[in-house]
């Protein structure tokens, strides 16, 4: 199974390839965001805005969330999980609403979040890693109206935000990317971006932030 990578001029689509690629999968960098609506796999990268991430997907919008709903695996990061929200407090356009809720700003004292932290789950999709820390960059977070669509919190100061979520209703698929095992479902959200993916496999070589 091939991975779409969707460049929409905002994130670091290198990192991000290179994360799964050490993970044994194929990865195509997609600049026309049409071609998304035959992908057979999606993933959406991390950094940006709402608003400048949204925009090249706009004219797409209504097809790619078909596409997505028909049962496809896909992943956002950061920002990429952040588009599938309805709404953002960060900007003005519509989200992709595959999850009902709004990206809302942290109410914390130091703005943004950066750096390792824990992710609190017990999905089984983190079975056999023992060491639950991810790296965050990041002034928004996910609220998602339906609460068990969260799957996993992360604290950070004073508050415990949702860091890790999938719909409720969601298809398992027998993905030939056991390596890269959060596609393993339809569709997953994570607020942390894939340097532990990375750093597993090079602990001695540095990554950028995908």
């Amino acid at each position: 199974m091939k991975i779409s990578l969707a460049d929409y001029d905002v994130g670091n689509l290198h990192s991000v390839r290179k994360a799964f690629e050490l993970n044994g999968a194929s990865v195509e960098i997609v600049k026309d965001v049409s071609k998304l609506l035959d992908a057979k796999c999606v993933v959406f990268p991390g950094v940006g805005a709402f608003d400048m991430t949204m925009e090249k997907l706009l004219p797409f919008r209504d097809q790619i969330r078909d596409r997505l709903e028909s049962g496809i695996p896909a992943l956002g990061i950061c920002i990429g999980a952040q588009i599938t929200f309805g709404s953002s407090e960060e900007g003005r356009s519509p989200g992709l609403a595959l999850f009902k809720g709004r990206v809302k700003k942290l109410e914390t004292e130091k703005i943004p979040h950066m750096g390792w932290n824990d992710v609190l789950t017990s999905d089984p999709l983190m079975d056999g890693i023992d060491d639950r820390k991810f790296y965050f960059a990041h002034s928004y977070y996910c609220s998602a109206d339906d609460k068990e669509c969260v799957i996993g919190n992360t604290q950070y100061e004073n508050i415990e935000f949702p860091s890790f979520f999938r719909p409720r209703t969601f298809t398992e698929h027998s993905s030939t990317l056991r390596k890269v095992r959060i596609l393993d479902y339809r569709l997953s959200g994570t607020s942390f971006h894939l340097r532990r993916m990375y750093y597993d496999r090079h602990p001695r070589r540095g990554c950028s932030g995908s």
